[in-house]
Parts: structure tokens; sequence; C-alpha cells
């Protein structure tokens, strides 16, 4: 049973997920900390490159299934135009000022 994005316990998660299914580049640049980073399936990767090949360029849109970690840990369903739909896990650090300094994701 899917989550609603807007009853997502962390707000910089919740600011997050909405960011990338809102396809609002801007706003979800804004939620990362200066110097943030990031992980696919254990691999650092380049944020910038990334994040566009991704999320924007592709359409990517994220399904919350679960959460834990007080909101901080999900495993959801993610879909972009170039891959389809896949069963995913993110983590993310946030910082004390509410910015995310990094998140890992990959195959659930």
């Amino acid at each position: 049973m899917t989550i609603q994005t807007t009853r997502l316990s962390d707000p910089a998660v919740r600011a997050f997920v909405t960011a990338v299914n809102n396809h609002d580049r801007e706003g979800f640049m804004a939620l990362l900390a200066p110097g943030a980073t990031m992980a696919d399936d254990g691999s650092d990767r380049d944020l910038a490159d990334w994040v566009e090949r991704e999320i924007f360029s592709t359409h990517g849109h994220i399904e919350v299934d679960n959460e834990s970690n007080g909101g901080r840990a999900l495993i959801a369903r993610y879909a972009n135009d170039t891959w389809g739909e896949m069963r995913t896990r993110w983590s993310f650090t946030v910082d004390d000022d509410g910015r995310i300094s990094r998140f890992e994701t990959g195959q659930a």
C-alpha cells in the first residue's frame, strides 16, 4: 500500500519526494546541502549528472511503499522513462538545518 507523500514523516524527505514527483528541479536542488553526495547501487555518483539523467530528463517518479528510521529510509517503486518501474530503497542523511547532505538509492 502506497504512503501518500504528504504523510511521509521526515520533512526533508517529504520535500525530496514531492520535488521529484513534481519535476521541480529548482526545488529539488534547494533541498540539498552544499557539497551533498549520493550513491546508486553502492557506488558514489556525480550528483548533478545522476539527478539530470535519472530523474529530471527521464520524468522520474517515486511511490513510497514503506518508511523507517524516522522517515529517512524508504522502500519505493521508482519509475523513469529509461528503466521503467523498479522496487528501490532510499536512505537520507539530513543535516541539522534540514537539508539533505547525502542520499543513497538502489534496487531493493
